[in-house]
């Protein structure tokens, strides 16, 4: 008989609760056993159920993490909060001459000092604030409410009227962005937002943003847009002056004020609206304040383009390294010779044609550079970016193979036409003069004479001359190359003239100073190799015969000169190449577009330029005009007249010439009487005139 279940004496079932009073029943370990799954339609299983979703829902815990520190790993690279200081450019490189101390050119942005937000005044760093973004101390890097005002404000406008980027999000994308309008852009620029709140002050990120926001006139940060715009300390601004530079955030290239002030004064008077609006300051405040005037601050200014600035640059960034800070490279050009080569190009008198100049040292230092005649009309380089014909200046290469084979000087050669697969060179002056000696071939820069030579010792050779001396330009395999066909810069000819300058091959034009600084290869690759006493001195014996007594006489000095003349077909291109002590130059005069110039040749413009530039280069005097030697026809008479005896009979003409210091007189004799002209105090001379002789 079972028990009854109102016995006070029965133990409480513990499935029940402590009072129950319900029979303890044996029931299996697992109380769902035996039951049967429920199958009918729509039965789920509830346990299981919760166990899915709860591994859903740590899984993708697990994988917002795993995504949070790749995100900060990226952020951490790609953004790296110190780079928030550095300007959006590359800021300026200023070039200074050979001295150390004069700027000659400078390039990039001007980027001011940072600054710190805390020690401004309130009012300064309040308007950046009011007018970019009033709620700046209250969010997180994005404004909500901003950002909705501006959506509602662009759909009425149907188009982009209004942006609603905060002053977190413009140091973001100024600082890590480009300025592209897309939407992963725009996602990156919130997320980087983010990653700047969580780790730097309000203080911070402000001071960040001024440090380097753009101002107009290639000016970043407030410190240069004060010193700029207003010639003052960015603690010294007044309200309107920082209301300005507030409102040419927003077009600092349109609004600047040295291009707009206008514009620049109707933005500051919203600017300072919004100032009263925030409560940076007060209405009375901003009725008493006066537009601002800007007073740029006096400097002296540098240009931003040469043609020596514009070879030079890439070498001077590379030298300089990494340019997150203003930087000084200091060049190898020579102030003194710069001014003397202009000087000396502007007296070459030139109208249509255009002219180049290059000097440097035997070692490749370039100390003067001219690329055309004016930089502002043309800046194109023409000393370092054109691509002419050196004419008969090439037979310096073909002449050093000549003497790297055996040859010499001395050695004879047929100064004749020839022909050579069906090419027929010819003398520019059409004047043959038979067997000849290497030097007078190359001092009367013979065609014929270069063509036999390359013929002689072959075309091979003459490439590897010119290779050697270091020309990089194409080269063809022919013997036309012999009159300088191949085209080249007018840098890379005169290198390697310095290179026989100097005795030593190959020679790189450089513009910065060299560095001790160089690795083992370069160390290795760097090494030059020199031509040897007598293929130096042969080639020596050769330019100084062209430069002194042969096609370049023009240029010769008073010192040893040594030098070739080129000139190419229908004169299009005519130069000078030469040197003189430890300087090495080159000439270039020709037109832009190739066309032929009448006359022109390398004995002529070129070699009178490169004269004009060295004497004063040099400070040397002019070389002394020849001496004539007293003879029995001069009479010298004791009262200053001289009076000279053709002593070949009477001459058919009879007349004076007066002026320049002298009187001429020619008698039917022949006698020639020169007597000094007689004072004419201040009245200027008579200008010479040739009267008819008597009949």
């Amino acid at each position: 008989m079972r028990d009854d279940p109102l016995d006070p004496g029965r133990k409480p079932d513990p499935r029940w609760g402590a009072h129950s009073a319900y029979p303890a029943m044996d029931e299996p370990a697992n109380p769902l056993e035996g039951i049967p799954p429920l199958d009918y339609p729509g039965a789920t299983q509830p346990p299981k159920k919760r166990r899915r979703w709860g591994r859903i829902i740590v899984r993708s815990l697990a994988a917002m993490v795993i995504l949070f520190v790749i995100l900060v790993g990226w952020l951490a690279v790609t953004a790296p909060l110190s780079k928030s200081l550095q300007p959006p450019t590359p800021p300026s490189v200023t070039l200074l001459a050979s001295d150390g101390t004069t700027p000659i050119a400078k390039r990039g942005a001007i980027v001011g000092k940072p600054v710190d937000a805390a020690k401004l005044p309130k009012y300064v760093t309040g308007a950046f604030i009011s007018v970019e973004d009033r709620r700046f101390y209250s969010h997180w890097g994005i404004d909500p409410w901003g950002m909705g005002r501006a959506l509602v404000r662009n759909v009425g406008a149907g188009g982009v009227r209004e942006g609603a980027s905060t002053i977190t999000q413009q140091l973001a994308k100024n600082s890590f962005l480009d300025s592209d309008r897309t939407v992963l852009r725009k996602g990156r620029e919130i997320l980087i937002s983010f990653w700047l709140e969580a780790w730097l002050s309000k203080n911070e990120i402000l001071s960040r943003y001024l440090s380097n926001v753009y101002f107009g006139d290639n000016v970043y940060g407030l410190t240069a847009a004060a010193e700029h715009y207003f010639d003052c300390e960015p603690g010294e601004l007044t309200i309107s002056q920082a209301a300005m530079l507030a409102g040419l955030v927003k077009a600092p290239s349109k609004l600047a004020p040295t291009g707009n002030l206008k514009g620049a004064r109707d933005r500051e008077k919203i600017v300072l609206a919004t100032m009263v609006d925030t409560g940076t300051i007060t209405k009375a405040q901003a009725a008493a304040v006066k537009p601002a005037t800007p007073r740029p601050r006096p400097v002296k200014l540098v240009p931003d383009g040469t043609y020596f600035a514009d070879w030079v640059l890439p070498e001077a960034r590379d030298t300089a390294g990494d340019l997150s800070q203003e930087t000084t490279v200091t060049t190898t050009l020579d102030l003194r010779l710069q001014r003397a080569a202009e000087r000396a190009a502007r007296r070459a008198g030139l109208r249509q044609a255009q002219i180049a100049i290059v000097a440097m040292r035997p070692d490749g230092r370039v100390v003067a550079m001219v690329g055309g005649k004016d930089y502002k009309a043309s800046p194109f380089n023409r000393a370092t970016q054109a691509r002419r014909q050196p004419g008969s200046a090439f037979k310096l290469f073909v002449y050093l193979a000549a003497m790297r084979s055996g040859l010499t000087p001395d050695d004879t050669i047929e100064d004749e036409p020839i022909t050579i697969a069906g090419w027929s060179p010819k003398n520019s002056d059409g004047k043959y003069e038979g067997k000849i000696t290497l030097r007078r071939a190359f001092q009367k820069s013979s065609n014929v004479a270069a063509a036999r030579l390359i013929q002689k010792v072959g075309v091979d050779a003459v490439i590897k001359a010119a290779r050697d001396l270091g020309i990089s330009t194409p080269l063809p395999h022919e013997a036309t190359i012999a009159l300088g066909t191949a085209t080249g810069s007018l840098l890379e000819l005169t290198s390697a003239f310095a290179a026989v300058a100097g005795d030593g091959y190959p020679v790189g034009a450089r513009g910065i100073e060299a560095s001790d600084n160089k690795g083992w290869y370069d160390r290795l690759v760097g090494t030059r190799s020199a031509f040897g006493d007598k293929v130096r001195d042969e080639m020596l014996d050769l330019l100084s015969a062209s430069a002194t007594s042969g096609t370049g006489r023009e240029a010769a000095l008073s010192v040893p000169t040594y030098g070739k003349t080129g000139t190419t077909q229908d004169s299009r291109d005519a130069l000078f190449v030469g040197f003189a002590k430890d300087l090495v130059v080159g000439v270039w005069v020709g037109n832009d577009d190739n066309s032929p110039n009448a006359g022109l040749s390398g004995g002529g413009v070129p070699a009178r330029v490169w004269k004009d530039f060295m004497q004063a280069a040099l400070g040397i005097a002019p070389p002394p005009p020849p001496v004539v030697e007293a003879t029995d026809n001069i009479a010298n008479s004791t009262d200053g007249n001289v009076t000279i005896d053709p002593g070949t009979g009477p001459l058919p003409i009879e007349g004076s010439i007066e002026g320049l210091g002298v009187n001429l007189q020619v008698k039917k004799d022949g006698t020639i009487k020169l007597t000094p002209a007689p004072d004419t105090g201040d009245r200027p001379p008579k200008p010479p005139a040739a009267q008819r002789p008597d009949n």
